[in-house]
């Protein structure tokens, strides 16, 4: 191991690798808390006033950005916990003063499993700037950035900038010559920014040091970010390579929506910064309230504390993100071959060299892993196939699909009956006028997007549901706080103690 002096102080610390010269350099944060950090660990499953709870603390920590908002928190805030998310964002934002958020997708939605109206997408994107969120972060699940370039373009043109993933993966065809090309193509769009984005935490503190110089060699001019999943256990170690290399943008979320399937905690990724000599612009008294409220919003709602996952070295051979597994075991379960997890793992590996290699990401992991399980189950390798795996080799979900097909697995899945429904096929795509006309003429801009997202019967389900009840906050002032809690009807006494210090204070019962 060898040592060497930091230049801001003078203790002795290991290098990481011996071929890593150290500079001096600050650190900033993206935080995914709210998005990446409750989807991945939460299912979305936060209510309103627990966000909202927290939000004017999260302000004040210093992140450079947070991911605020996603389409598909529509569908799951509407059907399933009976919120309008509308109220979060109006409400949201007026607590973050110094805090740039961010959208997460853009006019082709987040990953959607279906074709939604790209008018729809714009007006989302639009009501969204109109209050003030002026960032996303959009992909191309097969990193191919001529499908964004319009993209990028029209976010910009109603006020949205874009920052574009560059997607990593691990196959034989995924080389660093190929990251460095996608860099290329990526700075060629001109986006506000490109993300490293590592879903699968497949990354290897070996493979960056010399993946992250290639792409920040390519990428010219153009800033890049790295967000990173904890799968395997190796996010924050890739993090800190990464920095010595030149990035100064990492994506993080404050515990318990950190670690497992979620980013790297903001707390041990600053404190292991300042340890190799770098500034971390995040101020740490200010994390422990959030820390504080999420872990008792876990405990009181019985939701998942995110810890560090072990290595597992079968992630590389499948690369099935956590929750695609979840969903396959469970429906597994539900047909009475839950044992047939893994055989159909091992089965997904083969499938998805059969497709080319593409990236695991929705909506190809899905594809992926449901035709896999098929060949498990019916104990004959593409006898059956779904209709999205014929849509794939015809190229429907992605150009270079067919081209990459092992030949011999392409011609088995079209020369079929059911493959000739699909040629010619293109997905339908109403004009604005054509959506209100199905799904309501004299609805509001907001409630039409609930209507298209989440569909009419439960947005009218929705209307009698009341907003959510304002939360005690507790990093108010002492007297803040008593005012808030003699204004809570049901409570009639209130007593504070702490070291030194006692307080009871009760209000009179009406007689």
């Amino acid at each position: 191991m060898e040592y060497w002096a930091s230049q801001a102080q003078y203790s002795i610390i290991p290098r990481l690798h011996h071929s890593v010269f150290f500079t001096m350099s600050e650190i900033s944060f993206i935080d995914t808390t709210l998005r990446d950090g409750q989807q991945s660990l939460w299912a979305l499953g936060m209510k309103t006033d627990a966000m909202l709870g927290a939000a004017a603390q999260m302000d004040r920590i210093g992140f450079e950005s947070m991911e605020f908002f996603v389409s598909i928190m529509i569908k799951k805030y509407v059907r399933e916990l009976k919120e309008n998310p509308w109220v979060w964002v109006r409400e949201g934002v007026q607590r973050f003063r110094h805090t740039r958020l961010r959208n997460h997708g853009g006019l082709h939605g987040s990953g959607a499993m279906e074709k939604l109206p790209h008018a729809a997408m714009k007006l989302l994107a639009e009501r969204l700037v109109s209050y003030g969120v002026t960032l996303t972060r959009t992909s191309n699940c097969w990193n191919d950035f001529d499908e964004l370039r319009d993209e990028v373009r029209d976010l910009r043109s109603i006020g949205m900038e874009t920052i574009v993933n560059l997607i990593y993966t691990v196959s034989p065809r995924h080389t660093d010559a190929y990251y460095a090309q996608k860099t290329r193509d990526a700075a060629g769009i001109n986006p506000y920014r490109i993300c490293f984005k590592d879903v699968g935490g497949l990354l290897m503190p070996e493979r960056a040091r010399t993946l992250i110089p290639a792409i920040l060699q390519n990428a010219g001019a153009t800033p890049v970010e790295y967000h990173a999943h904890c799968n395997n256990g190796l996010a924050t170690l890739c993090y800190l390579e990464a920095v010595q290399h030149g990035i100064t943008s990492l994506h993080t979320a404050v515990p318990p929506l950190a670690n497992a399937s979620s980013q790297p905690s903001i707390i041990n990724v600053a404190r292991n910064l300042r340890a190799l000599g770098y500034t971390a612009l995040v101020n740490e008294d200010q994390v422990k309230p959030v820390e504080e409220h999420f872990t008792a919003i876990a405990k009181r709602d019985g939701l998942a504390i995110g810890k560090p996952f072990a290595y597992d070295v079968s992630q590389y051979s499948h690369q099935v993100p956590g929750g695609v597994i979840s969903n396959l075991r469970h429906q597994l379960r539900v047909i009475g071959k839950e044992v047939k997890l893994s055989e159909t793992l091992e089965e997904a590996a083969r499938v998805r060299a059969d497709f080319g290699y593409p990236i695991m990401v929705t909506p190809l992991s899905q594809f992926v892993v449901s035709q896999a399980a098929i060949n498990v189950i019916v104990g004959e390798r593409y006898k059956e196939v779904t209709d999205q795996v014929i849509q794939y080799a015809l190229g429907i979900w992605g150009r270079e699909a067919p081209a990459l097909m092992n030949p011999d697995v392409k011609d088995k899945i079209l020369n079929r009956r059911r493959a000739k429904d699909w040629h010619g096929w293109t997905p339908p795509d109403l004009s604005l006028d054509q959506v209100r006309q199905k799904l309501g003429a004299t609805v509001s801009d907001e409630e039409l997007l609930l209507r298209v997202y989440a569909g009419p019967q439960a947005v009218d389900a929705l209307k009698s549901a009341s907003a959510p009840k304002s939360q005690v906050n507790g990093t108010r002032t002492l007297l803040e706080l008593v005012e808030q809690l003699s204004k809570k009807r049901d409570c009639h006494q209130v007593y504070i103690s702490k070291k030194g210090f006692s307080l009871n204070l009760g209000k009179q019962q009406p007689r």
